[in-house]
């Protein structure tokens, strides 16, 4: 537990800080409706706490949504330093905050009973805590939603309780089972540092595994990650939405993508709407202390109306997956006008990830694209995103895949890989775009 401190205590120490300061900004409703803990929830393995937020009016069968602390943080400083209650005014959903009480006040994401439904430990407690409110309240839909501990959490919560939760938010989290472990550690480097990567089949058995023989729908995941995140690294952002696209039976190509704001690269999965079933946001150049933005989490799950939507979710068909579309040949002419590429690596131990954004200069749309760089010695990519890598070392080639082979005038591509290296983390001393040479930065 003192090596989780380590790691998690800074990071969650200025979440707190960044969420108090976010708090600032909101002002106090003017209302009777305050945090109130409740003891004696039920079954509770672990030894929770529970705060619960109910507002003064309650929608028709109010949802409820679990909204899980950070490493270090309790329910009230979760409370506190995020807009989940405030929009519970709003919109008149009920908010439980668990807080962990064991030494570094994480939770526990990574044991074999945490990992199975009914298994025991945090998860049961949690679940104790949301049929306490069911029993007490006519209520309706159930979500979670955490940052970092609390984004393992919510993983793990929706694939051990796929009949209890009908979607969650999870920010700077890992896949359900990364965070594994054996002889009672309660860290994962190899999760944490981005290295375990998995086929999507093997992802989606995991959550299969939690809860066995189990045939209903499954809850729709939303995903966020900044691609700087030095504490559960980004690699481990595309592995769960290998995980969320594998259990709803989904091809891993977007059906829709956008830019909701500068530096930021919305993805869906299973439908283009604002409710699909897989929703994952990449996050530019930002770390573990990401910023939460609570009302987006509230839009995805359906609640941002007075009337929330009630009632069991429709099954997604879990048909076979559409193929993955081939890349689009680029043509052989250079963008008019010029490029710029920005490279950044985040670098560890035997690892490293690099995030480059590729910017069109000219006047008129790159219509097919290939990026060309010379890796320094030592460096093999083993994964990459938003584009297809080969060879793995030396001068690689980075093909456009189907969803972003056009660059409209002044727009830009985000793409990345993970590598392994042998001491060299440095970055390509030049690339080229369409064999025109970019500016580097």
């Amino acid at each position: 537990m003192r090596r989780l401190l380590h790691a998690l205590a800074v990071a969650g120490s200025a979440l707190a800080l960044t969420a108090g300061l976010v708090s600032l900004t909101v002002a106090t409703p003017a209302s009777a409706a305050a945090l109130t803990e409740v003891t004696n929830f039920g079954t509770n393995p672990s030894n929770l706490r529970m705060h619960l937020y109910v507002p003064d009016r309650l929608a028709a069968r109010p949802a409820i949504l679990v909204a899980v602390h950070y490493c270090t943080g309790t329910g009230p400083a979760f409370y506190s330093g995020t807009q989940f209650a405030s929009l519970a005014d709003r919109y008149g959903y009920i908010v439980i905050y668990p807080s962990a009480t064991r030494s570094g006040q994480c939770f526990d994401v990574y044991s074999p009973q945490a990992l199975r439904r009914d298994g025991g430990s945090d998860p049961v407690s949690i679940v104790s805590m949301v049929r306490y409110v069911q029993q007490r309240y006519s209520t309706g839909q159930v979500f979670a939603t955490g940052v970092s501990s609390g984004a393992m959490m919510t993983n793990v919560l929706l694939g051990n309780y796929p009949d209890v939760f009908t979607a969650g938010a999870a920010f700077a989290g890992v896949p359900h089972s990364c965070f594994a472990t054996t002889g009672g550690s309660t860290w994962n480097s190899e999760c944490a540092n981005g290295q375990i990567i998995r086929t999507a089949q093997q992802w989606g058995d995991l959550v299969r595994g939690a809860y066995p023989g189990y045939t209903g729908a499954r809850p729709r995941m939303q995903l966020w990650h900044g691609t700087n995140d030095e504490t559960l690294r980004y690699p481990n952002f595309g592995e769960e939405i290998k995980q969320w696209t594998n259990v709803h039976g989904l091809s891993q190509t977007p059906t829709f993508t956008d830019t909701p704001q500068s530096g930021y690269t919305r993805t869906r999965y299973g439908g283009s709407g604002p409710t699909a079933p897989v929703e994952a946001i990449s996050m530019q150049g930002v770390p573990h202390n990401l910023p939460v933005n609570a009302a987006e989490a509230i839009r995805f799950f359906g609640l941002d109306s007075t009337t929330p939507p009630t009632g069991t979710p429709t099954a997604v068909p879990t048909t076979t997956p559409p193929p993955t579309l081939p890349p689009t040949q680029p043509p052989t002419q250079p963008p008019a006008g010029g490029c710029a590429v920005s490279y950044t690596v985040n670098a560890w131990n035997s690892g490293l990830t690099a995030a480059i954004t590729i910017t069109n200069r000219g006047t008129s749309a790159v219509n097919g694209w290939t990026l060309s760089f010379t890796l320094p010695a030592g460096q093999t990519i083993t994964s990459g995103w938003n584009a297809s890598y080969s060879p793995s070392s030396g001068a690689v080639t980075a093909r456009n895949v189907s969803y972003n082979g056009t660059i409209a005038p002044n727009a830009s591509v985000g793409i990345g890989f993970q590598a392994n290296h042998t001491g060299n983390t440095g970055r390509p001393a030049s690339v080229s775009l369409n064999g025109t040479a970019c500016t580097l930065s």
